[in-house]
């Protein structure tokens, strides 16, 4: 198996004090993934630890949750410093005007609880918000210019913040040290700057149209009218202000005071819905895990409102009806496989799929084996499935940005937590004041009946927007145990619906074909969707043999860039742990040692 090359850029290090006056220095900042048939990964991508270990998908947040770990708190402490951190250095990915999901385990109970604190549509949000009599987008404007994609872009595609109320709750709860502590790395990385990375330039770059127009988004993210570049400084004293507001009130101000109103103000000047009755009303949600098994492995993972820990135990249950024990996990058998369960989960995710607070979802037939075994009986070794056949009565309606937190603390606690702003710096709306950039979290509803949202996925009426609703989300935070209830990794990525298939392919990796995880993370990957009906294939990864045969088994193949961003944390057999990041992205994992 090979796997990716790392090129490193190490023109920067940074060194900042932390309000805890401890220094965090010789940090490599950028990161550039290369196609994963190229040569090993950089060893810094991967890090040993017999005390603890914080997982991210950038070394400055992995080490605010490891200073955590170090001055005494525990697994929730480190995610939440660096959930903080991420949303001060990946605001193309997720931040406070974002959402997400955490699963917690307890050690010394072996009790595993799930929080959502996803995005919601503003109580003034409507089924055809988006569209006129003829179904097609109304026309709006902000300052003269047309705002093409309405839930993409702009003021009308931002859903109710979840993250920051959930952060704080959560912590709360769980958590043992205070709030200010475990903020002061985010507010002090804020307040003094880091250097630009390679992926964050590209992506400001890639949504300049937006981000130039909106005044507060210019105002962060462009130089001299141009945009940030690689190796400038990126300050954001605005956001720092936000932050230490969070930290001295908890999450009040957020949702009913200063920052609220700033948010609400911002949202009146552009044509959004949400207004203060959204702020003060909005709540986390505890929910059930839902849970699998394959052979020896337990899997708790995500519920619905996200389809992720549902299509994940779907699909390792339609696997598990087959010997994998003699396939080749690159070879064309397997990938002929492998895309073919992942079209059936998709078309299950199109047809079954919202929340659960406002529809019916079947979530145990979705993951019972005996459902799996129903779907494989229309498996064909020699030919693919046509979607549009598969699917002809289902009804029709998530890129890199997201971001995934591991933690795994030095008493054996356990923390997974995807977050996003979905989009690529969501809405490209900053709210005036604040430094906060605002989600387009709607665009994950179904807007706009036969069509799909910005990652080209097709959704049903189960999905459709309605006032206070979460929209469907693809986010896997996972975690493997044995059936004994031992557990044995965290693991999650970003990447849309390729969250789905990028931790489904890791986790396979290490149960089924027993890699090594940095082996397992940096595998090439494939994913398909049911529609459009293509196995989207990582640049290059696939010989001209196993390409051959795919095509010949009438599969269409679409090159694409990588699929997913994992950070994963795995407890080996002598207790020890190994923290890896995805060399696809800016990551660095971070130990603690052992206390």
């Amino acid at each position: 198996m090979t796997i990716p090359r790392l090129i490193r850029f190490n023109f920067f290090t940074v060194i900042f004090i932390f309000s805890a006056c401890v220094t965090v220095a010789d940090m490599p900042l950028t990161r550039l993934y290369a196609p994963a048939n190229k040569n090993r990964v950089a060893e810094d991508y991967q890090v040993t630890s017999d005390g603890g270990m914080v997982v991210a998908a950038h070394p400055l947040a992995s080490k605010a949750g490891v200073l955590m770990l170090d001055k005494g708190g525990n697994a929730v402490d480190a995610a939440v410093a660096a959930s903080f951190a991420i949303s001060v250095v990946r605001p193309q990915s997720t931040g406070l005007g974002g959402g997400g999901f955490l699963l917690y385990h307890e050690a010394s109970s072996k009790h595993r609880r799930v929080f959502d604190f996803r995005e919601r549509a503003p109580r003034k949000a409507s089924a055809n918000m988006y569209v006129d009599e003829k179904g097609e987008y109304k026309k709006i404007t902000f300052n003269g210019k047309l705002v093409t994609d309405p839930p993409v872009n702009g003021h009308l595609a931002v859903a109710v913040p979840g993250l920051v109320k959930g952060l704080v709750e959560i912590q709360k709860e769980l958590g043992k040290l205070t709030l200010a502590e475990v903020m002061a790395p985010a507010i002090e990385i804020a307040d003094k700057g880091f250097p630009v990375y390679r992926a964050i330039a590209s992506e400001i770059v890639d949504r300049q149209e937006w981000l130039r127009l909106y005044p507060s988004s210019h105002k962060i993210f462009f130089k001299d009218g141009q945009p940030l570049k690689e190796g400038e400084l990126l300050v954001q004293k605005d956001l720092a202000a936000t932050l230490r507001q969070i930290a001295a009130t908890g999450s009040k101000e957020f949702y009913e005071g200063s920052v609220a109103k700033k948010i609400v103000a911002e949202m009146e000047r552009g044509g959004g819905l949400i207004d203060m009755t959204d702020m003060r009303s909005y709540r986390v949600i505890e929910r059930i895990p839902v849970t699998g098994h394959y052979r020896g492995h337990q899997i708790v993972s995500m519920p619905p409102p996200s389809s992720g820990g549902t299509h994940v135990i779907e699909m390792l249950n339609m696997l598990e009806t087959r010997d994998l024990t003699d396939i080749h996990p690159r070879g064309a058998t397997y990938l002929h496989l492998l895309s073919e369960v992942m079209r059936r989960a998709f078309a299950d995710r199109a047809k079954e799929m919202g929340d659960p607070d406002f529809v019916s979802v079947p979530t145990a037939r979705l993951t019972s084996k005996g459902y799996a075994r129903e779907l494989m009986k229309t498996f064909d070794p020699e030919h693919a499935t046509d979607s549009k056949l598969y699917a002809a009565n289902f009804p029709t309606g998530e890129s890199q940005s997201t971001t995934h937190i591991s933690v795994i603390d030095q008493w054996g606690n356990a923390v997974g937590t995807t977050q996003t702003v979905n989009y690529s710096f969501g809405s490209c709306v900053v709210a005036e004041g604040t430094g906060i950039v605002l989600n387009d979290e709607m665009d994950d509803f179904t807007t706009k009946s036969g069509g799909s949202n910005v990652f080209g996925l097709v959704t049903g009426k189960k999905n459709d927007i309605a006032p206070g609703k979460t929209p469907l989300s693809s986010m896997s935070p996972t975690m493997i145990f044995t059936d004994k209830g031992e557990l044995e990794m965290v693991l999650g990525s970003p990447g849309g619906p390729r969250i789905i298939s990028a931790v489904l392919q890791t986790a396979l990796n290490v149960m089924e074909f027993k890699m090594p995880l940095l082996e397992a993370v940096h595998a090439t990957r494939i994913h398909h969707q049911w529609m459009p009906d293509a196995i989207k294939v990582e640049a290059a990864s696939l010989d001209d043999d196993t390409r051959a045969r795919l095509l010949s088994l009438g599969h269409k193949l679409a090159a694409i860039e990588s699929i997913g961003d994992v950070q994963a944390v795995q407890r080996l057999s002598d207790g020890g742990l190994v923290g890896v990041s995805d060399s696809r992205s800016d990551g660095k994992p971070a130990a603690s040692p052992k206390r």
